[in-house]
């Protein structure tokens, strides 16, 4: 794997190493770490990189590792930069032969993933959009319950997005993050709504199995001085006849990180919450709740989808990185096989190019919905 940002002091290119890395599967060879020469090379020295395979542009890396042996340049270029810098790299990887990890939101328009998505087509590469939160083994489980049909038809879903760190106005106090993801020039028409919500609206789709058709939305701007919403509010209407609420607010002061998601069908419920992740409750109409656990060892209870994504013992608690681990882990099969002309075992997923498009799609309709008068606003991507 070679990288793209993610250089020192970088919040998540670490998270993406330690993920890539957990399996014993994927090897970092080659990073543009950053867009400042100095900083790219003293990160490629800091995470052992040979100094010819650190590069100070990520056109210098793509021209330079095309010329490789097939067997020694990388296979995957993982992108890890803020928004507004997605599309251009994952094009230009996409043009030399390289297949692609990206952060989400995708890109930084809606054109430019469809763009992204005929390139995917054309190429026949893969891309990997790091939707963390589809590699929770009790998510997968939750999917695989209301893909049984044990629940019923799925009629309500409520899913809430819960942060607490945007609270102040952190962007003009040196909070690197802060800056990039409030300003539209860098993060996009959507801030709240971009930067988490997208993550709620996909988990609702991913276990519901149903696609949002139609919203009603309303974006704030609690703190003064902010550019982007930092918190809103969402109908939703989904093909599947079901309707539920979406709500993403980073000004929820003393939150952490309260992703939290119910599923309720004509026999029962489900509930997660991604900060006690190991755990799935399942509520029926005439007959006691269960509690499902991660890697518990219930034999024929949970579907392999969740244990072929468990990694330790009951009581091992597996988390944020386990997940993002997961998502690196199906990846690298999914491509070590399609290099190598095998098949790819049933139980891989990882999100998409397609994913990506409707992420995009969420944040275009959610904003239009917002500065609209209009009672719904049909989904259109």
């Amino acid at each position: 794997m070679g990288m793209i940002g993610g250089g020192k002091d970088a919040f998540i290119g670490a998270i993406h190493r330690i993920a890539a890395n957990m399996d014993g599967q994927v090897e970092l060879v080659c990073g543009a770490l950053s867009m400042h020469p100095d900083v790219a090379q003293e990160s490629g020295r800091m995470l052992f990189l040979p100094e010819e395979r650190t590069y100070n542009t990520y056109d210098e890396m793509f021209k330079a590792e095309a010329q490789r042996p097939a067997d020694d340049r990388m296979d995957f270029v993982t992108i890890v930069t803020p928004n507004f810098a997605h599309f251009a790299p994952a094009m230009q990887a996409l043009e030399n032969g390289f297949n692609v990890v990206i952060e989400k939101p995708i890109t930084f328009t809606l054109e430019e993933a469809k763009q992204l998505k005929a390139k995917v087509e054309e190429t026949g590469l893969m891309l990997l959009l790091t939707h963390t939160y589809a590699g929770y083994p009790m998510v997968k489980e939750a999917r695989e319950i209301v893909k049984s049909g044990a629940l019923g038809k799925v009629r309500k879903i409520y899913v809430e997005y819960l942060q607490g760190w945007l609270s102040r106005l952190s962007e003009r106090e040196g909070n690197a993050q802060a800056s990039w993801r409030t300003d539209p020039s860098k993060s996009g028409k959507a801030g709240a709504m971009g930067d988490i919500g997208t993550h709620a609206a996909h988990l609702a789709e991913f276990i519901s199995g149903q696609k949002i058709s139609e919203l009603s939305a309303a974006l704030n701007i609690v703190v003064d001085g902010r550019m982007l919403d930092d918190d809103g509010a969402v109908l939703l209407r989904f093909d599947g006849g079901a309707t539920g609420t979406l709500t993403a607010s980073q000004i929820a002061a003393g939150e952490e990180n309260a992703l939290k998601i119910r599923v309720y069908g004509e026999n029962g419920g489900l509930e997660w919450n991604q900060m006690e992740p190991n755990t799935l409750i399942v509520r029926w109409l005439d007959k006691p709740a269960e509690i499902l656990r991660a890697g518990a060892g219930y034999t024929g209870h949970l579907s392999a989808s969740a244990t072929s994504n468990c990694r330790t013992p009951g009581g091992h608690p597996e988390g944020y990185l386990e997940a993002f681990g997961n998502l690196y882990r199906n990846f690298a099969s999914a491509l070590s096989a399609k290099i190598e002309g095998r098949q790819v075992p049933e139980w891989i997923d990882f999100p998409s190019v397609d994913d990506g498009i409707r992420g995009m799609a969420f944040i275009n309709n959610v904003v239009a919905s917002n500065e609209s008068n209009e009672k719904w606003t049909k989904y259109t991507i």
